[in-house]
């Protein structure tokens, strides 16, 4: 398969590891990778049992992680991620749609989530998103997540974190689920500029991420 359109950043192969505790579905996930020029699949495990013991000698770029696994479950798997491999990225995939495990997800720390019903090429597009400072996620999941949120900080009182107008206006474009080559072309510039823009948001509201950045603007009412 030749190299999908999106937009790399790093040179080198991306490679990544899969978690899933169904082997016909681990199995597809490893073909799907490695058909993908710009992708390798480097491991694939059915838990996260042994998830340090097994990452160490090779840490992923990029981590498919499933939330429902015997032993040791995806939520935990992402908080191990989190402490021993926080370079590493972290796309949910699951079959919930559950506000709980939704918000237990973000919390940990990942920095996408889609269902496992998505289609081969949106999971390929998904990953080259997380590579290049995105947080790709399912539309349904991005409403849940943002009505959750709503849900629970509808009387926080509101912060503005010194972010200027044109900040504020892409925070918004975050929140809706857009990637930034979405927002890019909604605001009609380039998507460089959007992650400088993105940079100064993170750091002005003291985030890593856009998962965490789209958590902390919908907690403190700024979009």
């Amino acid at each position: 398969m030749k190299k999908s359109n999106f937009i790399n950043k790093t040179p080198e192969t991306i490679k990544v590891v899969a978690f899933d505790d169904h082997k016909e579905r681990l199995n597809a996930l490893k073909l799907l990778i490695e058909l993908e020029e710009g992708l390798q699949c480097i491991g694939t495990y059915e838990n996260c049992s042994h998830l340090v013991e097994n990452l160490s000698p090779d840490p992923p770029d990029v981590v498919l992680m499933d939330i429902a696994m015997p032993e040791c479950n995806g939520i935990e798997g992402v908080l191990q991620l989190q402490k021993h491999f926080p370079q590493t990225l972290i796309l949910m995939q699951t079959v919930f749609e559950d506000d709980d495990k939704i918000f237990q997800c973000i919390q940990a720390g990942a920095h996408g989530y889609v269902l496992k019903k998505t289609p081969p090429e949106e999971l390929i597009a998904a990953i080259y998103e997380l590579v290049n400072g995105g947080s790709p996620m399912t539309a349904s999941i991005a409403r849940r997540v943002l009505q959750l949120f709503k849900s629970q900080t509808s009387n926080s009182q509101f912060q503005s974190f010194d972010l200027s107008s044109r900040e504020v206006e892409i925070l918004s474009c975050l929140v809706k689920g857009l990637s930034q080559k979405m927002i890019a072309d909604r605001l009609i510039i380039s998507t460089f500029t959007v992650n400088n823009h993105l940079k100064k948001v993170y750091q002005k509201l003291h985030v890593h991420n856009a998962s965490e950045a789209v958590a902390k603007a919908l907690k403190n009412n700024i979009v």
